[in-house]
């Protein structure tokens, strides 16, 4: 029985960077995140893990972002050019 818990609560370090990488996306059940909060209150590799994706899942966000500003402003110049063109003609 007790085997059984413990099977149930504690996870892999596989497992638990699944749940840490799938958190940034989707919501978590209960169950995988009570897993995960008792796996990380003992390890500290998948603690560290989390964080360090949190910082890369950030500036991901920040590049992504700033790449779509980019396209933007470059089909606006190329409007504006167009514009020009047709309004000198």
């Amino acid at each position: 029985m007790m085997k059984k818990i413990m099977h149930a609560l504690f996870l892999s370090c596989l497992k638990a960077t699944e749940l840490i990488e799938k958190k940034f996306h989707f919501k978590l059940s209960f169950k995988e995140k009570l897993q995960l909060k008792i796996h990380k209150m003992m390890c500290d590799a998948c603690s560290m893990y989390e964080k360090q994706s949190a910082v890369l899942e950030k500036g991901m966000e920040s590049h992504h972002k700033h790449s779509h500003e980019e396209c933007d402003i470059e089909q606006l110049k190329k409007q504006i050019s167009l514009n020009l063109k047709e309004a000198g003609n």
